[in-house]
């Protein structure tokens, strides 16, 4: 396949894919070019350990360590040293070991080190060819009785369109016990398709494999990318700019004959992701099948899901006109129950995964809303209103009924409490109460009180992007506070701040903050506390709370 031909136009103006969707541009690359002579007097870790370290899909007993060489002369295979210890001057070492790399997997290295302790921070390094890697930072999970549990939750990193301060921000937080990032980790577009602040490698957008591995690479280039991960693991779930804009399971938008095929498009991209992300493989047999849980001791449930490659059906075309912009109803295709996004496989495990679970919270690791989003509003039995995005749970409406349907339960099945959705995709803060017909206050009815929150079935947390681009015009909030009220569930909606979400669980609340940072234009280390929500556990819906005090004498970051 090759690369297109022409630069596909990005759209301009406050439109439905300005407002509910990025498109997105990344940047990436250093795949094995040709390094200077350690000779020369380069400090020799910063040119064969480029891309620095990180770490993610950590369990009670093991996590995965991560890294890539980049050497002069190109060998069949190189070995990688590692070391494992509990204190960051590496004197106390656990565990040791050798992978070996090649071109096959675009020299990176990936290893499960197993054995380890559980709730535990160890500290890590790679060696290769005499050279030595920065030291990481990890943790593996707890298990029995949780106190606590405390995350940064990001999502939409686009390099072109500016500074990645956000990791930068959460890299200098030494209590957090790790990183659910909810995709668009890396964005596909070419030079000025998508941001203009940076310019993506390759300058064509991402089709072959080579195209995807470097944009990885150039990801984590960033010197921001790397201090996130070197400090804290990460639990990653892809959205669709991973692939490109847009993906369902046999198509996507930003997608063309042009292009070569789709599914050699998605095995590519496939590929570079398994070989550059800390992430383990889920399902050898299938790499579209990413879906996986985290159990947090008796705390939490982290349920990630994959909600693009799989199963999800085809997006369907806007159909209706609201206020601001193109809109759709619930009815014809809209209404058809066989349409769906995780498919028949993965309800059934996250329904399984709800119900049997003992831990006390089960989070939602997504990437799309879930709560329901209307530009014309009004009760189920008046239509229920007009949706703006289809792209999100709105265009799926049978398939989140069906998830409603495991959280009340039902005659054999007990009701599933203490439900918090994570969300990302959509660029912009919101805080919602969870109920399938917001507009209608009676409650009795299946309704909704958003005074008291009264039907409420569960709670969404949806944390805006890194640095890609919401409504930056809308600083003074006007079509926030326009969707807050017709969109009686939402309690928080921020448009145009970037930044990440802090969620803070204990036994009894989850709390949600916004950090925004002050600008991607150019690197910053200011960042604001833009709002705060807490669920009880148990009431199902959210409350107005306050800044979570930081873990004391947490161990300290990496060297």
């Amino acid at each position: 396949m090759g690369r297109p031909t022409s630069v596909k136009p990005i759209t301009t103006g406050s439109n439905r894919r300005d407002f509910f969707k990025r498109s997105g541009s990344g940047a990436v690359l250093l795949a094995a070019a040709p390094m200077a002579a350690l000779s020369t007097g380069a400090d020799a870790a910063s040119v064969v350990f480029q891309h620095g370290v990180a770490s993610g899909d950590p369990l009670a007993d093991r996590v995965i360590l991560w890294t890539r060489v980049t050497i002069a002369t190109i060998k069949p295979t190189v070995p990688v040293t590692y070391v494992m210890a509990t204190d960051p001057g590496l004197r106390r070492i656990v565990k040791r070991g050798v992978a070996l790399t090649s071109a096959a997997r675009d020299f990176t290295v990936k290893v499960d080190a197993i054995g380890l302790q559980p709730g535990t921070t160890y500290y890590y390094r790679f060696t290769a060819g005499g050279s030595e890697s920065p030291i990481g930072r990890t943790k593996t999970l707890p298990v029995g009785a949780t106190a606590r549990l405390r995350m940064a939750v990001a999502s939409c990193s686009n390099h072109a369109a500016g500074y990645f301060n956000a990791y930068a921000r959460i890299a200098q937080r030494a209590d957090l016990d790790l990183v659910v990032h909810l995709g668009d980790y890396i964005y596909e577009y070419g030079t000025g398709q998508y941001g203009s602040a940076r310019t993506p490698e390759p300058a064509t957008e991402m089709v072959t494999l080579a195209d995807y591995r470097m944009r990885h690479a150039q990801y984590k280039r960033d010197p921001d990318s790397q201090a996130v991960h070197r400090q804290h693991p990460f639990i990653a779930i892809w959205d669709d700019h991973e692939i490109t804009n847009d993906t369902w399971v046999a198509g996507a938008q930003n997608h063309d004959a042009t292009e070569g095929t789709y599914a050699d498009r998605v095995a590519n991209g496939l590929k570079a992701y398994y070989e550059w992300m800390p992430i383990r493989v889920a399902d050898p047999t299938d790499l579209r099948r990413n879906q996986r849980s985290f159990r947090f001791g008796d705390l939490v449930e982290l349920v990630m899901l994959e909600e693009r490659l799989s199963a999800r059906s085809q997006q369907l075309a806007a159909t209706v006109a609201t206020p601001l912009g193109a809109g759709f109803v619930q009815t014809g295709d809209f209404a058809d129950p066989a349409r769906t996004l995780l498919g028949t496989t993965q309800e059934a495990w996250l329904a399984e995964r709800l119900r049997t679970t003992p831990a006390r919270w089960k989070l939602l690791g997504q990437g799309v809303m879930f709560a329901q989003l209307k530009g014309v509003a009004a009760t189920n039995a008046a239509g229920g209103g007009a949706f703006l995005n289809s792209d999100q749970w709105d265009g799926y409406q049978p398939a989140r009924n069906r998830i409603y349907d495991v959280i009340k339960g039902d005659a054999s099945h007990a009701r599933v409490d203490n439900v918090v959705v994570l969300t990302g995709d959509i660029h912009s803060s919101w805080v919602a109460d969870l109920t399938q017909d917001p507009n209608n206050p009676d409650v009795t009815s299946g309704g909704y009180n958003p005074a008291t929150g009264e039907g409420s079935q569960a709670v969404e947390f949806v944390g805006t992007s890194i640095s890609s681009p919401g409504i930056d015009t809308d600083t003074n909030g006007a079509i926030a506070g326009f969707l807050r009220a017709i969109n009686p569930h939402f309690k928080y909606i921020n448009l145009h701040k970037r930044g990440y979400m802090l969620v803070d669980v204990t036994p009894q609340r989850a709390v949600g903050e916004w950090w925004h940072v002050d600008t991607v234009a150019s690197p910053s280390n200011i960042e604001t506390l833009a709002a705060v929500f807490e669920v009880q556990a148990g009431t199902n819906r959210l409350a107005p709370s306050a800044q979570t005090t930081p873990a004391a004498n947490p161990p300290v970051l990496a060297p």
